[in-house]
């Protein structure tokens, strides 16, 4: 009798939970939300003992980065179908040709904060994982051409949110390049912000971390 109660709420809880969603549809809801935030911060990179400041200005789909000593903004555009990055200066705007350039001597390039690994199309669903605490799905994405300084990414995406919690950057060997992870987030005006970001770059091949910079949000 327990063995046939205990069946029919395994096939109940069966049919009545929801499919997962697809890679396309998960992929789909990351570009949405990163088009939907609107964002006025101080931030930085810090590596090592160099700390670079910045402010983050963010309006729907375009995104700004403000340096200074000396002055820089990078200027990004999020679209439905690409992102485009510019460097805006008094001599104008100029688009971003070479994304594997880092920025300000971190190890952050500026393709790591184009996004343009969002817009890959061929993306596979690897399945669900759990990052600090929180359900994720697990994707990873196929670069389209050479142009990337990664062949895969794989990035981990809160279920509840649609929040990128974690992303590995893989080199055209295959290997291990950078992994990215939100290490803790901070609520400003009733709405979730990222507070900290690790990144790591990793020793081609060796699986062993060269070094660390942090990304840092601030009010």
């Amino acid at each position: 009798m327990r063995k046939t109660i205990l069946l029919y709420f395994a096939l109940v809880l069966a049919v009545s939970a929801e499919p997962a969603p697809s890679a396309k549809e998960i992929i789909e809801s990351v570009r949405m939300r990163q088009t939907h935030q609107k964002i006025d911060l101080n931030g930085q990179l810090r590596q090592n003992d160099d700390v670079v400041p910045f402010h983050l200005i963010q309006s729907g789909p375009v995104v700004r980065y403000i340096f200074s000593n000396p002055d820089e903004s990078l200027q990004l555009q999020l679209g439905e179908n690409d992102s485009r990055l510019d460097e805006i200066s008094s001599d104008g705007v100029k688009k971003v040709a070479q994304f594997d350039r880092k920025i300000r001597g971190t190890d952050v390039t500026y393709e790591d904060i184009s996004l343009k690994f969002i817009y890959w199309p061929d993306v596979d669903l690897q399945g669900a994982d759990t990052i600090r605490t929180r359900k994720c799905w697990k994707l990873r994405l196929h670069a389209p051409s050479h142009e990337s300084q990664y062949s895969s990414v794989i990035l981990w995406i809160d279920k509840a949110s649609g929040a990128l919690m974690r992303m590995e950057g893989y080199d055209w060997k295959g290997e291990l390049a950078k992994r990215f992870e939100v290490i803790s987030a901070q609520k400003i005006d009733n709405r979730w912000f990222l507070k900290q970001m690790r990144i790591e770059t990793l020793e081609p091949g060796a699986n062993k971390v060269r070094s660390r910079t942090y990304l840092e949000i601030k009010r």
